[in-house]
């Protein structure tokens, strides 16, 4: 551990240099006389703040000096902080490493002439922030309108209002050898698997990365080692306070990463990216209705096409009442051909319409697709039922909120549709078989292979909560 000399002056110039004062405008360095002693303070404009500031100045400089009945050293930085630094978040620390942390997360450091190779550090902080507001991608028909941000203690507090309970555990951590991101293990003492959160604990700490500047996501690759041709997500991500504390009283883990508006819980099955706020805050059969319609339209995005592509391709199997499905012309281009084109033109609509300025990008996206559409089967380079089926697959993917399953499901349907136009129906067989072992071999973060939990291993309770809205019951009746 590197630590300051006891020459104050030499100390002054030592952090000088480190922090680059005179090259950094704002880095700020503040010298205060106490009567016969100096004390120099270090921060970082615009993270500090101003009132907690201009009180402990005031405070000082009716001082008369550093401690005079005390020695020089821990004894005087220790004294001086308990009587005369009026602030509730302060610690004496001889560690070099420790005060440029401090410094560079926008806290403020306090060297004095009889500190010797001590200093006090103050965590003034405050991060620019924006409001609470409900997730745009994650509302709901009812419920709390409020939302994560990028303020890591903003983010705690949300959730420490809806769990007021001491075994509610906030575990900080620093991640990324250059960044040091600050990240935070949440869990429940009495609810979560105690051995599970040694065990993530103990993988946060040691994590060689030198830093995290893409938030949840680099903390995502840097706990998972994915496989390449699996794509189906092992993180469930939210913005809502009221998820996460759900999730939590479930036994569930939540890293939240400073600058990050996304919490990450684990572990997380398949089942769970198919329940949405919105079933909870309805009545138990609507919110059961509406799990089974969501769970229907998702599981049709992966099978819909391909079904469909196979009774075009084996029209003499289809039976009488299916027989109105079948296209009625071809096309100039080969049916597969067209579904796939249609794939690719469908995501490249999607993007077009995120780098659109907001006021025009639905009028955009919806009038492009039409008259792309419109010209496409008017030239006959597609059918009119190649369309319909890829709008309403477009369209249920957004079923579910995970865009990271959304286009698993894309690649595993893409997936089929070529080995149908290769293999016919084995190759569709082949195609479901390699879909199942994907999903049971795909292990979560905690390396147990439980994706399809409470299928396996089997839960009938479990299974039941997941696909029907259970009804609140009440912890001493049971009823």
């Amino acid at each position: 551990m590197r630590k300051l000399s006891n020459s104050y002056s030499e100390n002054v110039m030592q952090m000088d240099r480190l922090l680059r004062v005179d090259e950094n405008f704002d880095m700020l360095k503040k010298i205060v006389k106490v009567g016969e002693d100096e004390l120099t303070f270090y921060y970082l404009d615009g993270f500090v703040k101003d009132a907690v500031m201009q009180k402990l100045m005031l405070s000082l400089s009716g001082q008369k000096g550093i401690c005079p009945e005390k020695d020089a050293g821990e004894a005087a930085a220790y004294e001086f902080m308990r009587s005369y630094v009026v602030y509730v978040e302060t610690d004496v620390t001889s560690s070099l490493d420790a005060m440029i942390a401090t410094v560079m997360s926008g806290g403020s450091l306090m060297l004095g002439s009889r500190f010797g190779s001590y200093a006090i550090l103050v965590d003034s902080r405050s991060y620019p922030a924006r409001e609470t507001t409900e997730p745009q991608n994650d509302r709901v028909m009812r419920g709390p309108r409020d939302g994560f941000v990028e303020t890591l203690i903003s983010n705690t507090a949300l959730i420490r209002r809806r769990i007021r309970d001491t075994s509610l555990t906030m575990s900080y951590i620093s991640v990324g050898s250059e960044s040091k991101t600050d990240v935070v293990l949440c869990y429940m003492a009495d609810r979560a698997d105690g051995e599970y959160v040694k065990k993530l604990e103990e993988k946060l700490r040691s994590l060689k990365v030198a830093q995290l500047t893409m938030g949840h996501q680099s903390l995502a690759e840097s706990l998972i080692k994915t496989s390449w041709y699996n794509p189906f997500p092992k993180i469930r991500i939210t913005e809502r306070p009221d998820v996460a504390a759900a999730q939590l009283y479930e036994g569930s883990i939540i890293l939240l990463i400073d600058t990050s508006p996304q919490v990450m819980i684990l572990p997380t099955s398949i089942f769970d990216f198919l329940q949405e706020t919105n079933d909870f805050y309805f009545p138990p059969l609507t919110g059961s209705y509406v799990r089974a319609v969501r769970h229907i339209i998702f599981w049709l995005t992966l099978f819909l096409v391909p079904v469909w592509y196979l009774m075009t391709r084996y029209p003499e199997s289809v039976p009488q009442f299916l027989s109105f499905a079948l296209p009625k012309e071809l096309g100039l281009v080969p049916i597969i051909a067209q579904l796939l084109i249609v794939e690719f033109v469908v995501d490249g609509l999607k993007m077009a319409s995120m780098n659109t300025p907001d006021m025009l990008s639905n009028s955009l996206s919806v009038v492009g697709g039409l008259i792309l559409g419109d010209f496409a089967v008017n030239l006959g380079w597609l059918i009119p039922e190649v369309i319909i089926l890829t709008a309403f697959v477009a369209i249920a993917n957004f079923s579910q909120r995970s865009y990271e399953l959304g286009y698993a499901f894309k690649f595993m349907r893409i997936m089929l549709l070529i080995l149908s136009g290769i293999f016919g129906i084995w190759g569709f067989l082949i195609g479901v078989a390699l879909i199942i072992v994907l999903l049971a071999t795909n292990k979560t973060i905690n390396g147990e292979c439980k994706y399809l939990y409470p299928l396996i291993p089997f839960s009938g309770k479990a299974l039941a909560t997941v696909l029907f809205r259970v009804r609140k019951k009440d912890e001493k009746s049971g009823q």
